[in-house]
């Protein structure tokens, strides 16, 4: 295939949580894969062979992925697609090697994540400054250069549709970044929120160690536009989803995910925005 590029930077601080390595199964035809502090999701049914990859895990771990991948629906049966929550470099960290090993097998993408996977322009830089805990604090480490890999990255169908996941529909839900998108399956309420929220506090690092779990919001380091966070909380909320994979922590399903979400929900100024930062601001508050 034709080659694709990703960032070159190694300055990436390692870190792993206690559910590094583990792999669950939540649906006999959805099960994820924690890589280091991210979860990489596999949707289809083994016995289908018929399946896609939602994000592509921390950086260097493309080997470890396509292990996981070959143990869950065996040898020579790659994906249909890869399709991506956002851009990140935690969720797209291992996408050229995979890439390199399956060929030219389509990635999806929102149209405004676009300019970060075809290499035109780099994310904000992390708000090492907002409130938060150790992790906001090392984010300046975190890479933020585009990865390019145009030569197979093609926009989401417009009409909300998942290619080769009819029950499946993708959502808008920005402010994490601007074509973030989340994923739902309306006939059993199953929700992949990528950061849209997640369930564990991301920039505290004994929690994401220990993987404490708690509904919250975006990870605060990266995300850029708060008001818009907010209303895609609310938009996922009025799912009234029955089981989350989120982008960090442990999924959640039945009431801790109906009463989280809804608290999150109502009181996102109080439990998700920070108090300070540079990408915050007065107006950013609800009156």
């Amino acid at each position: 295939m034709e080659e694709m590029h990703q960032s070159k930077d190694d300055k990436i601080i390692p870190m792993t949580s206690v559910s590094s390595g583990k792999g669950r199964e939540v649906r006999s035809d959805v099960y994820y894969y924690t890589n280091q502090i991210v979860n990489v999701i596999f949707l289809g049914s083994p016995d289908s062979g018929d399946w896609i990859l939602v994000d592509a895990g921390m950086p260097k771990s493309g080997s470890e992925l396509l292990e996981v991948c070959e143990k869950r629906f065996g040898k020579n049966n790659k994906p249909k697609a890869i399709v991506l929550t956002h851009g990140h470099f935690d969720h797209v960290g291992g996408i050229v090697h995979l890439l390199e090993a399956w060929g030219n097998i389509p990635v999806y993408a929102h149209r405004f994540e676009m300019p970060f996977l075809t290499g035109v322009q780099s994310y904000p830089e992390p708000d090492t400054s907002v409130e938060g805990g150790m992790i906001a604090k090392i984010s300046s480490y975190f890479p933020i250069e585009p990865i390019d890999i145009s030569k197979v990255v093609e926009e989401l169908p417009a009409d909300g549709s998942v290619p080769f996941m009819n029950d499946w529909r993708w959502i808008h839900t920005p402010g994490h970044s601007p074509g973030h998108v989340s994923l739902f399956r309306d006939s059993d309420s199953t929700l992949i929120a990528g950061d849209a929220f997640v369930t564990v506090r991301q920039d505290s690092f004994y929690k994401v160690l220990v993987q404490k779990e708690e509904v919250h919001g975006p990870p605060r380091y990266l995300t850029t536009d708060w008001p818009a966070a907010r209303d895609s909380v609310r938009l996922l909320n009025d799912l009234q989803p029955l089981l989350a994979i989120t982008g960090h922590g442990t999924h959640l399903e039945g009431a801790p995910l109906a009463e989280g979400l809804q608290n999150l929900s109502q009181n996102f100024d109080e439990l998700a925005l920070p108090d300070y930062g540079k990408y915050v601001d007065d107006d950013d508050r609800e009156i």
